[in-house]
């Protein structure tokens, strides 16, 4: 695994949590501290988000990068 397909993995998943309506793009945007239209442009792959943003996010949708690990990947949960 790369860090292409971890950003895949993550955005796939903010996505995800998005259309269920767990949280909307406003939301996410205010709790993490972006503004609403950069995490929208990023969700839509226009823009990305600076790891600092990407940790803010991670935070307030409470997960880890971890989280995104399959078990076919290579041993990176060490």
């Amino acid at each position: 695994m790369d860090f292409q397909e971890l950003e895949r993995r993550f955005l796939e998943h903010v996505r995800d949590r998005i259309r269920r309506g767990e949280i909307t793009e406003r939301r996410l945007a205010h709790l993490a501290g972006i503004s609403q239209p950069h995490v929208h442009n990023a969700l839509r792959g226009k823009r990305a988000f600076s790891p600092a943003a990407a940790d803010s996010i991670l935070r307030v949708l409470r997960i880890d990068l971890r989280d995104f690990l399959r078990p076919d990947d290579e041993d990176l949960r060490h």
